[in-house]
C-alpha cells in the first residue's frame, strides 16, 4: 500500500528563520511559503532530490500544531508522509484494520488528497498519506525537480501562479 516517503514535516516556531537556516547554513533550495488555512499551517518545502522536508508553522492560535508547539517550543519532527496510489482505498483498508483516521480527506500543499493517521496506532508517529499518481512512461530527460511555475496538477492554477510546484516522473513505479 505504501509508496515512497513524500516528506518529513518539521514544526518550527518561526518559518522565515527556519527557511533562512536551511538556505544560508545548509545551502538548501527552499520553496516559497504557502498558507494552508484548511490545515491551519503555513508551509515551505526543502527540496532534497529524492524527498522533501516540509517546514510548517502554526497559522493562528487554533492551528492543529499549536498544542505540539506548546509542548515543543523549539519545534521538532511533526509527521512523516508516505505516498499512496489510491487514498480512498487506503482509508478503507486502514479503517478495516482498526486504524484511526484523523478527520476527513483534504487537499494538501501539492494539490493532492491527504489524510492523517492517529499516532497512537503507529508507535507514536503521526502519519500523513498523500495520493500521488504515477505516470508509467516519461521522457528520459525528466526527473523530480522544482519547475519554474509549471505544474502537473490541473486543479491548481492559482497556486502555480504564486510558487513553483513539483513535477514527478516515475518510470514503472510498483504502484502504477
Amino acid at each position: 500500500m505504501l509508496g515512497r516517503v513524500n516528506h518529513i514535516a518539521l514544526a518550527v516556531p518561526d518559518l522565515a528563520a527556519a527557511i533562512a537556516r536551511y538556505e544560508n547554513i545548509l545551502g538548501a533550495k527552499v520553496s516559497a511559503c504557502q498558507a494552508l488555512p484548511d490545515h491551519g499551517v503555513t508551509v515551505a518545502f526543502v527540496d532534497l532530490g529524492n524527498t522533501k522536508v516540509e517546514l510548517l508553522e502554526a497559522l493562528g492560535e487554533a492551528s492543529p500544531i499549536a498544542a505540539f508547539m506548546a509542548k515543543n517550543p523549539s519545534g521538532g519532527m511533526h509527521h512523516i508522509c508516505y505516498e499512496v496510489a489510491e487514498i480512498e482505498a487506503a482509508k478503507a483498508h486502514l479503517l478495516g484494520q482498526g486504524a484511526r483516521v484523523l478527520g476527513d480527506i483534504k487537499i494538501g500543499a501539492h494539490g493532492n488528497p491527504v489524510l492523517f493517521l492517529h499516532p497512537k496506532d503507529f508507535d507514536g508517529t503521526l502519519i500523513e498519506l498523500e495520493e500521488v499518481r504515477y505516470w508509467p512512461s516519461a521522457p528520459q530527460s525528466q526527473s523530480t525537480s522544482w519547475s519554474g511555475g509549471l505544474c502537473c496538477l490541473p486543479c491548481c492554477p492559482s497556486v502555480c501562479a504564486r510558487r513553483p510546484m513539483i513535477i514527478r516522473w516515475f518510470p514503472a513505479h510498483p504502484l502504477a
